[in-house]
């Protein structure tokens, strides 16, 4: 097991090194400049578009523009947020964050291309039915002979997309804040705790991705904004506590993104690899999972489905990565804790929020993780759907279920490793085809507000 481990730590670093961080930074700030701006211009309009005005029951799709949303946020919103942002800081400083940010402002141009071509090449599966994602973006918009591209995409996102990392994270706090305390289990060994909580884990997912797209995008559309308002109130209560403290941790913020000295050897550059590596977990922007969901809105215009889109980096870095951020700086625990991902979260709610904290934030995990899972499996079956065909993605349901209990039972930095490595190659794919297509969903953009007038005003 430890050869395997050091194997994916190694593979992780190889992938995540300097031309795969320009390749996603840079191709966002060329979507950036190349668009005009014009995501960042168009808020009011996505809001409108995401309340439901301009749905059509009768357009092509699986699910409303709201639910697309709230299914690929609850695939970002998660162990990304809160194991994700505390790992960042541990491994690479307090700069990470800002590195976390840069991903998420350039993400908000890369995400309206990504979004938008999704709904544009939609592509048919080996039993008829319309799906979109990047491997279709390649078929469809690129040409057959891009399809080795296709492939690459959907074999790294069948891995990328795994549960263990979400399970492994949701195992350990349950295990640290309520099984050892409560004398269920000892931090010797917990190996028969975790794989009995896997199994119930296993069960509730298997549950409810049985019901397919539809039952993930009923139970997300309802969970996900819930579990945002009680976490985003939770950490409103533990950086009230801390208010005193938060310039402090913004300028610690700052000041390390650019000196590395939190890092062993001041390496600036580890912080920068670590942020950007982090800031693509935990919003996706680049990398092509969340496509899988936008792809699958009711909807004939790709632009609606890109502005939508573009909410998300907004949502889960610049808001709720930030607030985790600040309540592990501004409580203290990330300086000489040996603790790591989502227990040093929970230890900076406790710290602020004695005897309930970490019990909060444990609820609050138990829900944004299984949503998180819920959404993987639509992925990964989707992925397996394009390599295998259709008809034999039904089978995924029973290996995802079965690798549950992997996670449940796996080190941190084994699955953690392993997650990284695929998504840094998931974006190779994501990012190649949206550069080359880049122009058309300009032209569309143009198209789409031409007939919108209310709109038009904003181009000019």
């Amino acid at each position: 097991m430890e050869s395997l481990e050091n194997a994916l730590v190694a593979f992780a670093g190889f992938v995540w090194g300097m031309p795969l961080v320009i390749l996603l930074v840079g191709g966002g700030v060329f979507f950036l400049l190349y668009s005009r701006l014009l995501p960042y211009r168009h808020f009011r309009h996505a809001i409108a578009i995401l309340r439901g005005r301009y749905d059509d029951p009768g357009d092509p799709g699986h699910i409303v523009h709201f639910q697309a949303l709230t299914t690929a946020l609850s695939g970002t919103l998660g162990m990304g947020n809160i194991a994700g942002v505390a790992v960042a800081i541990t491994m690479g400083g307090p700069g990470a964050i800002f590195w976390m940010w840069i991903t998420a402002v350039v993400g908000i141009a890369t995400k309206f291309f990504t979004a938008s071509l999704a709904i544009m090449y939609r592509g048919r599966d080996s039993l008829g039915h319309l799906q979109g994602g990047p491997m279709y973006v390649v078929r469809e918009g690129l040409g057959r002979r891009w399809l080795p591209l296709a492939g690459l995409f959907a074999l790294a996102g069948l891995f990328g997309t795994l549960p263990v990392f979400q399970v492994n994270q949701l195992v350990q706090i349950v295990r640290e804040v309520v099984a050892i305390p409560n004398g269920w289990t000892s931090e010797a060994d917990h190996f028969g705790f975790d794989l009995t909580l896997g199994v119930l884990i296993a069960a509730v997912v298997l549950a409810v991705i049985l019901g397919n797209i539809q039952r993930v995008g009923r139970v997300t559309s309802r969970l996900v904004p819930a579990m945002v308002l009680f976490y985003m109130a939770l950490t409103v209560w533990v950086l009230f506590d801390n208010a005193g403290a938060i310039p402090g941790a913004f300028a610690l913020i700052l000041e390390d993104a650019f000196s590395g000295q939190s890092v062993a050897g001041g390496a600036v550059g580890t912080v920068i690899l670590m942020g950007v590596r982090r800031g693509a977990f935990s919003n996706e922007a680049g990398i092509g999972t969340e496509s899988m969901a936008h792809g699958a809105a009711k909807t004939n215009e790709p632009i609606r489905e890109g502005l939508v889109a573009m909410l998300g980096p907004v949502i889960d870095t610049l808001i709720v990565c930030t607030c985790t951020a600040l309540a592990i700086l501004t409580t203290g625990v990330w300086q000489g804790s040996e603790a790591d991902g989502v227990s040093l979260t929970a230890s900076a709610f406790e710290h602020a929020l004695p005897g309930t904290g970490a019990y909060l934030l444990t609820i609050m995990v138990l829900f944004l993780s299984l949503s998180t899972i819920f959404s993987f499996w639509y992925y990964g079956s989707k992925c397996l759907g394009f390599l295998a065909g259709a008809e034999r993605q039904h089978h995924y349901v029973w290996i995802y279920t079965g690798l549950v209990l992997l996670g449940a039972v796996g080190s941190l930095e084994l699955v953690i490793s392993l997650i990284d490595g695929m998504y840094g190659l998931m974006a190779i794919p994501t990012m190649t085809s949206a550069l080359l297509l880049a122009p058309r969903v300009r032209a569309a953009t143009a198209d789409y507000f031409a007939r919108h007038p209310r709109e038009r005003r904003a181009l000019d």
